[in-house]
């Protein structure tokens, strides 16, 4: 019960570069840059990250129990003040029209659950006679962020509820919407997937709307063991918690596709996150990390792009695009490696020792590509699966290039091959 995945699951995304506190003013600027630099490579969603709700966001630090701007029937709206054209009842919509005029697509971030602001009040939902406090689920909270609490499913009201701001959302325009404490739920470390009702519920409310919505869910580490039922409602979702410009991180997220690979699927794809590359943190509390860039080296940067490729995860860019260098810009446009993406098929790791890696695809040609990753601080030869030398085209730097029995693969770097 989901839709299809009808354009490439790539784009920006708010978080690694504003936090909480993205504004209407850069993210339309964005959507401008993405249009004019991106676009044509398949980057066409503009996801505005969590608390567009909240009038005093500034950073990725939340304000806990602040006062969150909701309508008459307990749904969260955006902020006025950070967002002047969703005033007098417009909500996202004029956002949402001037990115689709641009040929680009709008998604959203929402936790999951009602307001707990609205919980406390008692204030009306869509269902007369039914509040705020008769559908939350009062143990149900999200250990990292106090907005809200998590819907009881088996209140009369609640379906209804989430009918209600899907419905709402549809009428903005939203054509993605990420779910936020839910592919996980922190607060019961017994059972991280006890939000599953909630899953079924939007999905639900989703297909109800009859707009093509595409589902996000968020954090991870989503269990592996309810991969078939996350496949069945969901288009991605997260594999890891927050991925971040860290070796330590990067290393963790082969073991994560070593485990999921398995699960990838057109419409269906586990999530290794945003990218973390380019400008990021740009509001950051701490000056020192303040507009800063990624810390990832430039081959450790290759390392992602090449992964996230030939693992199929989605592409969604975390720095202010804005503010690209030109190796950024064409790591991230490379053609080649979005092509894998994309369309390729039989994704898989061939070789996985904790320090080294081979992954195979083939790519829409039928073509076979070879991924090559070396985690080490030293270069390493590494056995390929050839028996002879045979040409092949290097998808990073597009340059032909011979390969044979062995390779030597840098420090912390890869080598992406396609041989016929």
């Amino acid at each position: 019960m989901k839709n299809k995945v009808t354009y490439p699951l790539m784009g920006f995304n708010s978080w690694d570069c504003y936090g909480a506190a993205i504004n209407e003013e850069q993210l339309l600027s964005i959507a401008e840059y993405v249009k004019g630099n991106m676009a044509d490579f398949g980057y066409r969603y503009i996801v505005c990250d969590i608390q567009w709700y909240e009038p005093k966001a500034k950073s990725t630090q939340y304000n806990n129990f602040t006062e969150l701007c909701v309508d008459d029937f307990s749904r969260v709206i955006p902020a006025v003040n950070r967002f002047p054209s969703s005033a007098n009842g417009v909500g996202f919509k004029a956002i949402a029209d001037k990115i689709h005029d641009m040929g680009l697509l709008f998604g959203i971030h929402i936790m999951r659950g009602i307001p707990r602001q609205c919980v406390h009040q008692n204030t009306p939902t869509v269902t007369p006679g039914v509040t705020a406090r008769d559908i939350a689920s009062s143990f149900s909270v999200c250990p990292w962020n106090t907005d809200m609490y998590g819907i009881n499913p088996n209140a009369r009201g609640a379906q209804e509820y989430y009918d209600s701001i899907f419905e709402m959302y549809a009428s903005w325009g939203i054509d993605f919407v990420k779910v936020d404490d839910i592919a996980n739920t922190e607060y019961k470390p017994h059972d991280p997937y006890s939000a599953k009702a909630e899953i079924e519920m939007i999905a639900k409310a989703i297909q109800k709307t009859g707009r093509h919505i595409i589902l996000s869910l968020s954090p991870g580490p989503a269990p592996i063991d309810h991969a078939s039922h996350l496949a069945q409602y969901a288009n991605m979702w997260r594999m890891s918690g927050d991925f971040w410009d860290e070796s330590k991180k990067l290393d963790e997220m082969f073991e994560l596709c070593y485990k999921w690979y398995e699960y990838i699927e057109d419409n269906s794809r586990p999530d290794c996150d945003m990218l973390p590359l380019g400008v990021l943190c740009l509001n950051d509390e701490n000056e020192k990390h303040r507009a800063r860039n990624s810390r990832f080296t430039k081959s450790e940067q290759e390392m992602v792009m090449g992964l996230w490729c030939m693992f199929r995860s989605p592409l969604f860019f975390g720095g202010d695009p804005r503010f690209n260098d030109e190796f950024t810009l064409q790591l991230i446009t490379n053609e080649n490696l979005i092509s894998l993406q994309n369309s390729s098929k039989n994704n898989r790791p061939l070789f996985w020792n904790k320090k080294q890696a081979i992954w195979y695809c083939n790519d829409k040609n039928g073509d076979s590509v070879y991924g090559f990753f070396n985690l080490e601080d030293i270069a390493v030869t590494i056995r390929t699966p050839f028996n002879e030398k045979i040409a092949g085209l290097n998808l990073i730097d597009n340059k032909n290039e011979t390969i044979g029995e062995n390779t030597i693969i840098p420090a912390r770097s890869c080598k992406i091959f396609r041989v016929k």
